[in-house]
């Protein structure tokens, strides 16, 4: 007792478990970064074969087909009276065959109902309801008089308290095979059905060729074709702060002037373009983004439908979705479309901003202690031994190691134990390297689709990236540590609702001559 009471009075232990954690950390971060590589050039391979499977495709092929499969494009809707008109206007547009609008007034207090149903001469009617998924109970259901919106359904339901509770209504009114799930406060690309559709549609081209058993008679084994389903398909996601829109229409593309939007659309582009294309290149792809995603209606109603207890709905549904195939051997691929087909208002408030991204975070935790049997578990194939693993090392416990080594750093400094040679050639290095990343994003997606008019804003948002380390990642690691904290003690989250500028202000802006004085 008394040689290991010296073991740790001397600061043996507590030297080793420094070492310990530097070296660990080290293998990590390293592992992180090479990981973030590995994706980035599998991304570019993944948007390289797109862009050429693509170039020789005629889309107009799929809207003049009789054969082309029906969609339900789903909004829930909450307190959105600003911007309800324009956004409906905007789903209305969709250059697609066979598509319906189906709008869920989630009990909103404002006039958002009263907008809608002037606005598109709506009257209530009888229709067909069956509850496949749960959800509040809906008060009534109106369509259009006027012909000119005769896909438009509008459903007015009791509040749920969660977008996912009223996608579930949605969903249980649609008619069609294959639905769309969508924010209200969302600009959409007019092509974005024919261009989500399109990978399933090419189902039968992801035939695979697997070596059976011995035949009993020939003694031979035969070749076994197989089909792949496609369950889910989604695409890159974009700020509309600062877009100009124009009766729903988005007519010029621009980055965001304020800089918390103008963070969130870096992120997003290095998310969506190098992140989930990346995955999309070995069929990993670990969610489909909640502002923009496109599902299988009969795997997604086995799976059970949104979760409104989960604060991660969108990955939750994704992950019930894959297990759901795993579990009866059926082979399946999740989707990613590299091209922007959605335009989303961004928080520009830190209060708003911290309780979306604390909301996420702690989404995460929700998800991977609720389906903790997935990882490593084999039986779930890439789902079990690659989706899982590296969100539970490196989002789940990314905060709270940086956390940890925040405080250490500042241990080690205090101590003056800190090789600072070392130290600032590990920063500047893992500095450089984030900035190259976030930059390869930006250059790769405005070289491929050109969204911007000029060179200079791509510059402008390549500079947000020298600023992000300093400025917009430390909020990140501020507000998933909160989601965390808040996970774990239960504490009650309080949805709440972004106030929407609306759309097309900028552009007012510019064209409106001032009073006169």
């Amino acid at each position: 007792m008394r040689a290991l009471a010296n073991f740790f009075s001397r600061g043996i232990f507590w030297d080793a478990l420094g070492d310990f954690y530097q070296y660990a950390v080290f293998i990590y971060g390293t592992s992180l970064l090479m990981a973030y590589g590995f994706l980035a050039v599998m991304s570019l391979i993944a948007i390289r074969r797109y862009m050429k499977k693509n170039s020789v495709v005629d889309i107009n092929i799929i809207v003049e087909s009789p054969l082309a499969p029906g969609i339900s494009v789903v909004a829930p809707a909450f307190n959105e009276s600003i911007t309800i008109v324009q956004n409906v206007r905007s789903l209305l547009t969709f250059n697609y065959p066979k598509f319906e609008v189906i709008i869920i007034n989630d009990g909103s207090t404002d006039d958002t109902l009263e907008k809608l149903i002037e606005e598109f001469q709506l009257v209530h009617v009888e229709y067909a309801y069956r509850e496949r998924l749960n959800s509040q109970p809906i008060k009534r259901v109106f369509k259009s008089t006027n012909a000119a919106y005769d896909k438009l359904i509008v459903i007015d339901k009791v509040n749920g308290k969660s977008k996912a509770d009223a996608s579930n209504a949605g969903i249980n009114l649609s008619s069609f095979d294959y639905f769309l799930c969508t924010d209200v406060d969302c600009i959409l690309e007019k092509n974005t059905l024919i261009k989500l559709i399109k990978p399933f549609m090419d189902e039968e081209t992801t035939k695979i060729k697997e070596v059976g058993e011995p035949c009993t008679e020939c003694g031979f084994q035969h070749i076994v074709e197989d089909y792949r389903r496609v369950i889910a398909s989604g695409a890159t996601l974009r700020m509309v702060n600062s877009c100009e829109v124009d009766q729903g229409l988005l007519v010029r593309v621009r980055p965001p002037r304020r800089f918390l939007p103008r963070f969130q659309e870096m992120e997003y582009i290095r998310a969506f373009v190098l992140g989930k294309m990346g995955w999309d290149f070995i069929n990993a792809v670990p969610n489909v983004s909640g502002g923009l995603g496109m599902f299988d209606k009969e795997i997604a109603v086995k799976a059970g439908g949104y979760d409104s207890k989960s604060f991660g709905e969108d990955m939750d549904l994704i992950t019930r979705m894959c297990g759901l195939m795993r579990a009866n051997d059926r082979k399946y691929a999740v989707r990613y479309v590299p091209e922007t087909l959605c335009w989303t208002e961004g928080p520009t408030t830190l209060k708003v901003f911290g309780r979306q991204r604390s909301r996420w975070a702690r989404g995460l935790a929700q998800i991977m202690s609720i389906h903790r049997k997935i990882l490593f578990n084999p039986r779930f194939g890439r789902l079990g031994l690659i989706v899982f693993p590296y969100n539970f090392f490196f989002e789940l416990l990314a905060p709270l190691i940086e956390f940890v080594g925040i405080l250490y750093y500042i241990y080690l400094i205090y101590t003056h134990q800190i090789n600072w040679p070392y130290a600032i050639i590990l920063i500047i290095f893992v500095y450089t390297y984030s900035v190259m990343i976030t930059t390869l994003a930006l250059l790769w997606d405005q070289i491929t689709f050109k969204y911007y008019k000029t060179w200079g804003e791509v510059i402008g948002l390549c500079f947000m990236a020298f600023l992000e380390p300093f400025v917009y990642h430390p909020l990140i690691l501020f507000f998933s540590l909160k989601g965390y904290f808040n996970f774990i003690t239960g504490r009650k989250h309080i949805w709440g609702n972004m106030q929407r500028q609306g759309f097309g202000v900028q552009a007012k802006k510019k064209t409106e001559p001032k009073p006169a004085e």
